[in-house]
């Protein structure tokens, strides 16, 4: 497997919320949860701190066991950076850190992939192009939304949606991150690839939500032409061009202009490569 890979920080950030991480055979790419201006998360580290030990940690428990489930991959990690700030930080708190994933590991004839929360990961067989994405959060977002609409006229309303939904956060219900409990690991989306036969996986890409809205925000192209454009001209063509779309349009209402933005372009060798 060959992989590509950008990762760029918002031009607004003064610290890259996003991370990825690539070794022989794993793939991982993260987008750490913004916190807002003036929020409380009961932690002395931030976003962008997390996301670097979350994805320290995916390495470790990768290389101890290449042979686990993703989702216990993904236990192991959470653990091992809850065990780094427990002493210092209430990790109970709604707004302790948080992050999204997006892995793929390959053995030699397989694939698997998992996928938690709004960072998609996009594949291409010899028969079809597919996106998984988890939409519990959006859903979760939009019914939040609807209630603060019986209840219009808040101070600030984003503010309020922002306390609401760390209410629904790794709850039954509500949606999952990677954040302080191991159980999120087990609400993932995961599933299986072939790399061998007539419909094997040639191609792949693990995107955080600052990427995939070349896509499904801005519509410059699809998911097929997205790959496509990964593969001709690589992941930092990619978000150069979303910047572009950023900073021209001005008509949609967004909660960041910019954002932290990171793509992997995994291609797949052929059964007869040496």
């Amino acid at each position: 497997m060959e992989v590509r890979l950008a990762c760029e920080a918002s031009p607004d950030a003064v610290e890259n919320e996003d991370h990825a991480v690539a070794v022989p055979g794993f793939v991982a790419v993260l987008d750490g949860v913004t916190v807002r201006a003036g929020m409380e998360t009961g932690c002395i580290h931030g976003p962008g701190w997390f996301v670097r030990q979350l994805g320290a940690q995916l390495v470790n428990a990768h290389a101890a066991d290449s042979a686990a489930r993703l989702s216990d991959v993904l236990a192991a990690a959470i653990d091992g950076v809850r065990d780094q700030h427990s002493s210092t930080c209430d990790l109970d708190h709604p707004g302790t850190p948080q992050s999204t994933a997006c892995l793929l590991r390959i053995s030699e004839d397989a694939g698997e992939y998992l996928v938690l929360c709004d960072s998609p990961f996009v594949y291409q067989s010899s028969s079809q192009t597919c996106v998984v994405t988890d939409l519990r959060l959006r859903a979760t977002s939009q019914r939040l939304r609807e209630l603060a609409l019986l209840n219009a006229g808040q101070h600030d309303p984003l503010r309020a949606l922002v306390e609401s939904q760390r209410q629904h956060v790794n709850r039954p219900g509500g949606y999952w991150t990677a954040a302080a409990t191991r159980e999120a690991a087990y609400h993932t989306i995961t599933g299986s690839l072939p790399l061998r036969g007539p419909d094997r996986v040639v191609r792949a890409a693990l995107l955080t939500d600052g990427a995939s809205r070349a896509v499904d925000t801005f519509a410059l192209t699809d998911w097929p032409g997205l790959l496509d454009l990964l593969d001709t001209h690589g992941p930092a063509e990619l978000i150069r061009r979303v910047r572009t779309v950023e900073r021209a349009d001005l008509r949609r209402p967004r909660f960041k202009r910019h954002d932290d933005a990171t793509a992997a372009y995994c291609k797949f060798l052929q059964e007869d490569t040496p």
